[in-house]
């Protein structure tokens, strides 16, 4: 609450005639809360519920803020003023406990705008009064067609849509409008403050054009309401409107000056533009002769992509046909792989019955020498018998008995 976000009126920290315009309605509902037990909801910073405790028995400000509360606390401190925070949806007293009910700019901050009046009517007594404010939709929002809706309010209302709302709840609606109007106040200057006469002239109020309503609810029994014109302590209108003329003339001079300064600006700005519109022109030009080189440069692209076309083409065909003589050169090489191994398998019987021959051979011949060397001992033998027969019948020709013999015509011949 250190500082005004146009959520909650701070005393001190807005403009006069926002000021009035929250103080006033407070200083109408004073007139109907004297000795009655009231109940003030969305208290904001505790003001208005000061106001009500001057002549009210007892007050209750609650407020959903505990920066609120205790900024209301420590600022407007009475014996009958009691602060609280709660939500205006949910009370914690029991039913018909109040005899006034206040809630002024706070059901447009909800969204469940319903919960708050049907609380309040559950918590006033049936002889009670609900005192309820909200700004009038059509002409706020043409107040903030610049500066764009409150960011705090969730749903405001037009006339007819606020009553029927109300009347939901309470059998008695009386609907007041709330306006700022121009007035010729005639104070005495150093007299004792008196009962002032006041002149109202009637006219008829058209409701779509007020700036807030305000709604005395109650319960079937009719009730009372008079006009109410509150005039705050600085109330010389024509001063107020001079001296915001004199803000405004001193504003429009800063303004003069700051036009002044960006005036300048704007020059600076202006010769800075034409620099730049210069260096733009040039690069411009740069760009288009860019722009002619990156076209050729896109056509040699566009050629070589075509040529790299056609010789992927050649190099596909190419590979076709070297795939087309790898598969032949597989295929021979397989047939003369397989001849190989046939071959192979051919020979190797061939070979291996070559060898049980020459084993068989081998066997032979060791069989043949054999007999040889033992025929060649048995020729040995008989050459030994017929060297030693030759050497006997030698040995008897030689003999002188069978030379006597053969001469005799005996013997053996021996030839």
């Amino acid at each position: 609450m250190a500082e005004f976000t146009g959520e909650r009126v701070i005393p001190g920290q807005v403009e006069t005639d926002l000021w009035n315009e929250h103080f006033s309605r407070y200083a109408f509902a004073s007139n109907f809360v004297a000795g009655k037990r009231v109940l003030d909801l969305g208290c904001g910073s505790g003001y208005g519920s000061a106001e009500l405790a001057r002549t009210a028995e007892s007050v209750v400000g609650v407020d959903v803020s505990a920066e609120a509360i205790e900024y209301a606390q420590s600022h407007f401190a009475r014996p009958n003023l009691l602060f609280a925070q709660h939500s205006c949806t949910q009370l914690p007293w029991a039913e018909a406990g109040f005899q006034y009910i206040t809630a002024f700019e706070v059901i447009e901050h909800l969204n469940n705008w319903q919960e708050m009046l049907s609380e309040a009517r559950r918590v006033l007594h049936p002889d009670g009064h609900f005192l309820v404010s909200t700004p009038n939709k059509l002409y706020y929002a043409d107040q903030r067609r610049q500066a764009g809706p409150n960011p705090f309010h969730e749903h405001e209302f037009e006339f007819e849509e606020f009553k029927q709302a109300l009347s939901q709840y309470f059998p008695r609606v009386d609907m007041l409008l709330q306006n700022r109007t121009e007035a010729f106040v005639y104070a005495t200057a150093n007299s004792p403050v008196t009962e002032p006469l006041l002149k109202l002239e009637t006219a008829t109020s058209n409701p779509s054009e007020a700036h807030f309503f305000l709604a005395l609810c109650g319960g079937a029994a009719e009730t009372t309401t008079r006009s109410f014109v509150f005039v705050p302590s600085s109330a010389n209108l024509l001063r107020e409107r001079e001296l915001h003329i004199e803000r405004l003339e001193s504003e429009l001079g800063l303004k003069d000056k700051w036009l002044v300064d960006m005036t300048g600006q704007r020059d600076q700005l202006q010769k800075q533009n034409d620099a730049t519109l210069t260096q733009l022109e040039e690069r411009n030009r740069w760009g288009q002769t860019l722009e002619a080189e990156l076209e050729q440069t896109r056509q040699r692209v566009v050629n070589l992509q075509d040529e790299f076309a056609s010789e992927q083409d050649s190099a596909r065909q190419l590979a076709s046909a070297y795939d087309g003589k790898v598969r032949e050169l597989e295929q021979d090489v397989n047939e003369k792989t397989n001849w190989a191994l046939d071959t192979e398998r051919r020979l190797t019987g061939e070979l291996e019955a070559k060898q049980s021959e020459l084993v068989e051979a081998v066997r032979l011949l060791d069989q043949a020498e054999a007999t040889v060397e033992e025929r060649t001992h048995w020729a040995q033998g008989l050459d030994h018998q017929l060297q030693t027969a030759t050497t006997q019948l030698a040995m008897i020709r030689s003999s002188r008995w069978i030379k006597l013999g053969r001469a005799a015509g005996l013997g053996p011949r021996l030839d």
